[in-house]
């Protein structure tokens, strides 16, 4: 039972209108979508690759709109921060994370990492049902949804225009202390004014599906070939997680690594979209160096479409190798 129906009667869940959702002061305004016919084009053809005797499919839910593009390391040095977007000729008003969900067939079983932002979000994003069209796939196909955290861009596609399932034939799979953080009654008081609209949507997409959902720790493997990666720091509960079949693995970064040259080259500089900086900064050090340690392939959420590559050392830090 969530936190919403403890104590004595059930509480009401935040309520807010639309235009607070989708503005939500001033980070989520950072945030906002840019108007409909101005918007980025993202088309992107469903990438397959085989990990083992399983086969993943990273398909596409468009892209976010961050600006400026500090955004993503605001304490950063300036002249730091330019000269290494610079180095990778990226512009520095805005960036355009992808968005790349991950589909994952395993015998009887296909298995959707993340759900997408769905249409209350940005503009440029929710294309993850298109996309699905385009591979061939009905979400009524899809046997479990599995979580990295809460955020928008990761939930708010289970529900569509109507509040009705996308994945109306799912099981869902959530990290204990992710759920717990979102669905407490003093959320908000833990939260930034500016992040109070992404509670009121998690804890609505989330009491949604609340019946089909199961829970898991970190160290757990959920599914067959599926273990959970403890990555704290970007939210309270956020988790990663390896795909593995034989000798072949696959790791699923979520948000704990988003940016190819930040993300990777300064791993210590703070990001404005993790709720623990200090920890979301240890937990990319900690995984970078496991992943160029162990050599193993990575998705990463928000990196170039179709955000698959390898982690290797630079200098002091580290690149990406796009695959």
């Amino acid at each position: 039972m969530s936190a919403l129906n403890r104590g004595a009667g059930r509480r009401q869940p935040i309520a807010l209108s639309r235009r607070e959702l989708l503005a939500g002061g001033a980070a989520v305004a950072a945030l906002a979508a840019m108007p409909l016919a101005l918007r980025p084009a993202f088309a992107a053809e469903p990438h397959r690759i085989a990990v083992g005797e399983m086969e993943l499919t990273v398909v596409s839910d468009g892209n976010l709109v961050l600006r400026p593009a500090k955004f993503i390391a605001p304490e950063a040095d300036e002249a730091e921060f330019e000269a290494l977007m610079q180095a990778y000729d990226l512009p520095l008003d805005e960036v355009k994370p992808a968005c790349n969900v991950a589909l994952l067939r395993n015998g009887d079983r296909l298995v959707l990492f993340d759900a997408g932002s769905g249409a209350r979000f940005m503009e440029s994003a929710g294309r993850l049902v298109d996309n699905l069209g385009a591979a061939g796939i009905d979400p009524s196909e899809v046997t479990d949804v599995v979580f990295t955290h809460g955020h928008p861009d990761h939930l708010w596609g289970v529900l569509d225009d109507f509040d009705e399932e996308v994945f109306s034939e799912a099981s869902y799979h959530v990290a204990r202390p992710e759920w717990d953080f979102w669905m407490a009654d003093d959320v908000l008081s833990r939260l930034p004014e500016t992040a109070h609209s992404f509670a009121a949507g998690a804890q609505r997409n989330y009491e949604a599906i609340e019946d089909r959902v199961t829970f898991f720790e970190a160290g757990q493997e959920i599914l067959p070939g599926v273990e959970a990666v403890e990555s704290f720091g970007h939210t309270p509960g956020h988790v990663s997680f390896e795909l593995r079949s034989g000798s072949d693995a696959l790791f699923l970064t979520g948000d704990a690594i988003t940016h190819r040259a930040v993300s990777f080259e300064r791993p210590d500089w703070a990001s404005s979209s993790d709720h623990d900086r200090d920890m979301g900064a240890r937990t990319r050090a900690r995984l970078l160096d496991r992943l160029a340690t162990e050599k193993t392939t990575l998705l990463g959420f928000h990196l170039p479409y179709p955000g698959i590559g390898h982690a290797e050392r630079k200098d002091r830090a580290y690149r990406f190798v796009p695959a």
